[in-house]
C-alpha cells in the first residue's frame, strides 16, 4: 500500500485551487502543476485569501495559516510529478484531454503513485485505459467549493483495485471528508440522480405550468429543496449545468429521462449564463419575482359540507380535492363528474394546485379557502400531470433506485451522496420509503400514459418494492 505523503494537484482553476488547499491543510506537501505560472499565483493568492479570512475570524492560528500556505509547491514542469504519491486530476473536462495526460502521468510516475481524477462525469474506465497499472486509477471528485463540501466520490473503473479505492476513502476521512463508493457510470451517483431536478423545472418552463419563480418556490419551500431547480441552474451556470446534462444524455445512448432542455440550450446560446453573466432564467441586476402566492379567499367562499374520506379524497361540497397521483384535474374531473382541484403538497406550509377547465370558478375557490384555513400558501399552476413537487421527487427516486440496482453504489452511499452533495432534504431512497413505493409506483405509471414516453418508466426495482410493500399491508 502506497504511504500518500506529497500530494500533486493537476489545474489550478477553482477546483484545483480548492483541493490544494485541502491537502495541505491536513499537512500534505501539495505540488500544484499548471502550464501557466501566472495561473498558480492567483490560485495561490486565492487560497492565502481564504485562509486569511479564517485567521481574522478566530477560526485559524497564524502559525497554521502560515505552516499551510508554505506546504504549497508551484510547479509547471509535469516531470516534477514524479516526486507525488497520489496526483489529483483537475483540468479540462474533456476525454481526450485527460486520456492523453494519464497516459503521460503513467511515463512519469512511479508504480506506486495513485492517479485520481476530479471528473464529474468522465468514464473512468476510458481515462486508465491507455495507463500501464490501470488498478491505481480511480475517482476522487470533490464538490465545489472543496474546502467547504464534505463529500467526496471515490470511483472505482473497471481495472481499479479494491485496495486503492479503500486507501482514498480512509484518506477522504482523514482529510475531513465523507466518502462514498460508486462504480464508474455516467454522472456517477450525484450528477446521475440530481438531472431529474433539472429536467422536470425545464420541462415545467416549456409547458407553460408556471414562471420560473413559482417553480422554484413550489420545490424548495414545499419539498425542502434549498435552491429552487432553475435558481440552481443559474447559480451553477447555465453553460456548465447543460453540459453535464448532454454529457449523461449521451452517455447514455440518449435515454429520455435525460433529455437535455431546448429552453436551456437557448439560455446558453444566448450567452445568459446565470448569476456569472447577469442574466438567466432571472435578472441578477433586480430582486427577482414573487411566487405569486394566492391572496387570502374570503370565508364566504367556504364549503357548507366538508368531509375527508377514507381514499384520502376531501369533499367540498360537490368539489372533490384530491391530492396528486399523476392524473390531470380535467381526466379525473371527467372521470368522476365532479369538480375537480388536484393538490400536490410534501410537508410545511405550501400547497400547490390546478384545477380542471371544467370547473366553475367558485369551486377552486372553495378548495383555495380549505387549504388556506389549514394555514397553506397556496400556488395555482396550470392544470399538469403529477403536478411539480411530488413528479419531481418521484423522478428522482426512480433514477436512485435504478442506480441501485444496476450496482452503481450502495443505498447509504446513494443517500449520504445526495444529502451532503447536492444537500437533499432526504436521501431519495429514504423519502421513497417515506412517501410509499407503491403511491409513487402509480404517480409514474400515470405520467408514462399520459406521455406515451420512456422517460416516465418506472425502474423495475421500485415495482419490485411497491409489490412488497403491498404484500405487507395485505
Amino acid at each position: 500500500m502506497t504511504t500518500i505523503h506529497t500530494v500533486a494537484v493537476i489545474g489550478s482553476g477553482i477546483m484545483g485551487a480548492g483541493i490544494a488547499e485541502v491537502a495541505a491543510s491536513h499537512g500534505h506537501p501539495v505540488l500544484i502543476y499548471d502550464i501557466n505560472a501566472d495561473a498558480i499565483s492567483r490560485a495561490i493568492d486565492g487560497i492565502r485569501t481564504r485562509l486569511q479570512s479564517r485567521v481574522t475570524r478566530g477560526k485559524l492560528s497564524v502559525s497554521v495559516c502560515d505552516q499551510t500556505l508554505q506546504r504549497l509547491i508551484p510547479v509547471t514542469d509535469i516531470r516534477s510529478l514524479a516526486a507525488a504519491d497520489l496526483v489529483i486530476e483537475a483540468a479540462s473536462e474533456r476525454m481526450e484531454i485527460k486520456k492523453a495526460l494519464f497516459a503521460e502521468l503513467a511515463t512519469i510516475c512511479p508504480e506506486k503513485t495513485l492517479l485520481t481524477s476530479n471528473t464529474s462525469s468522465i468514464s473512468i474506465t476510458a481515462i486508465a485505459a491507455d495507463v500501464r497499472h490501470p488498478e491505481r486509477v480511480a475517482g476522487l471528485h470533490f464538490f465545489n467549493p472543496a474546502p467547504v463540501m464534505k463529500l467526496v466520490e471515490v470511483v472505482s473503473g473497471l481495472a481499479t483495485s479494491e485496495e486503492v479505492v479503500a486507501q482514498l476513502c480512509e484518506l477522504a476521512v482523514n482529510w475531513g471528508k465523507q466518502p462514498v463508493r460508486c462504480q464508474s457510470t455516467p454522472g456517477f451517483i450525484v450528477n446521475r440522480v440530481a438531472r431529474a431536478y433539472y429536467a422536470e423545472a425545464w420541462r415545467a418552463l416549456e409547458e407553460q405550468v408556471a414562471a420560473p419563480e413559482a417553480i422554484d418556490a413550489a420545490l424548495r419551500e414545499g419539498a425542502g429543496f434549498p435552491m429552487g431547480p432553475l435558481e440552481l441552474t443559474d447559480m451553477i451556470g447555465q453553460d456548465v449545468n447543460f453540459a453535464v446534462t448532454c454529457s449523461v444524455f449521451n452517455a447514455f445512448w440518449q435515454e429520455r429521462r435525460f433529455l437535455p432542455s431546448l429552453v436551456q440550450q437557448e439560455l446558453v446560446l444566448a450567452g445568459r449564463l446565470g448569476k456569472k453573466s447577469g442574466q438567466g432564467v432571472y435578472s441578477w441586476h433586480s430582486d427577482k419575482p414573487t411566487a405569486g402566492w394566492l391572496e387570502a379567499v374570503s370565508e364566504t367562499d367556504s364549503a357548507v359540507h366538508v368531509a375527508k374520506r377514507s381514499d384520502g379524497v376531501t369533499e367540498l361540497d360537490d368539489v372533490l380535492l384530491i391530492e396528486t397521483q399523476g392524473e390531470t384535474a380535467q381526466a379525473l374531473a371527467t372521470r368522476l363528474g365532479h369538480p375537480v382541484v388536484v393538490v400536490d403538497r410534501l410537508e410545511g406550509e405550501v400547497a400547490v394546485i390546478a384545477a380542471a377547465a371544467s370547473n366553475p370558478t367558485s369551486a377552486t375557490r372553495k378548495a383555495v379557502y380549505h387549504l388556506q384555513q389549514q394555514g397553506k400558501r397556496v400556488l395555482q399552476v396550470a392544470d399538469y400531470p403529477g403536478l411539480l413537487i411530488w413528479r419531481t421527487v418521484a423522478m428522482i427516486v426512480n433514477e436512485a433506485l435504478d442506480a441501485l440496482q444496476k450496482g452503481v453504489a450502495s443505498e447509504q452511499d446513494i443517500d449520504t451522496a445526495m444529502r451532503l452533495g447536492v444537500n437533499y432534504p432526504r436521501g431519495p431512497l429514504a423519502w421513497g420509503e417515506q412517501l410509499g413505493w407503491q403511491r409513487l409506483l402509480i404517480l409514474l405509471e400515470n405520467l408514462q400514459r399520459h406521455y406515451g414516453e420512456e422517460r416516465y418508466r418506472p425502474c423495475s426495482l421500485l415495482r419490485q418494492r411497491a409489490l412488497l410493500e403491498s404484500s405487507y399491508e395485505s
